[in-house]
């Protein structure tokens, strides 16, 4: 089971990178891989999303349960779809200097062992890849 946690700090308030990863709707619009996306019930601050996600001749559809918990953390949880499980974690610190540590954690496992182990070939670039891409967009939001 592909598992990442990566760390880093950034010059935005816990605020704006919590709003950006909460904003599942607009991730078509930055993030690799990420066909679509559709929020497709609202509860308070708990939503579920489905994403489809693609990478050349493939692509998948998967439902996601999205609990925030404003403003320090984003909770993924995994419905339905392709996958056996999937869970993932944004943690969001405020530091002195008005910066934020982020604390990005994702673990999952498909159901097709074909795809597990294709994605386990390029697993830690397609990550890194995809933590940049928040950043890029924060970025671009936000400034330097």
């Amino acid at each position: 089971m592909p598992t990442h946690e990566e760390k880093r700090n950034l010059p935005y308030s816990q605020q704006q990178l919590f709003d950006l990863v909460a904003d599942v709707e607009k991730y078509p619009e930055f993030l690799p891989w990420c066909l679509a996306s559709r929020i497709t019930k609202r509860e308070g601050d708990v939503f579920y999303a489905d994403l489809i996600i693609g990478y050349k001749m493939v692509r998948e559809k998967f439902t996601s349960k999205v609990t925030l918990h404003k403003p320090d953390r984003v909770e993924v949880e995994y419905i339905k779809g392709p996958m056996k499980h999937l869970k993932n974690d944004w943690r969001f610190t405020p530091e002195p200097d008005g910066s934020c540590e982020i604390d990005f954690f994702l673990n999952f496992e498909f159901k097709n062992k074909i795809f597990q182990n294709l994605i386990g070939i390029f697993f830690d670039r397609a990550l890194r890849k995809m933590v940049g891409a928040f950043e890029a967009r924060a970025r671009d939001l936000y400034g330097d």
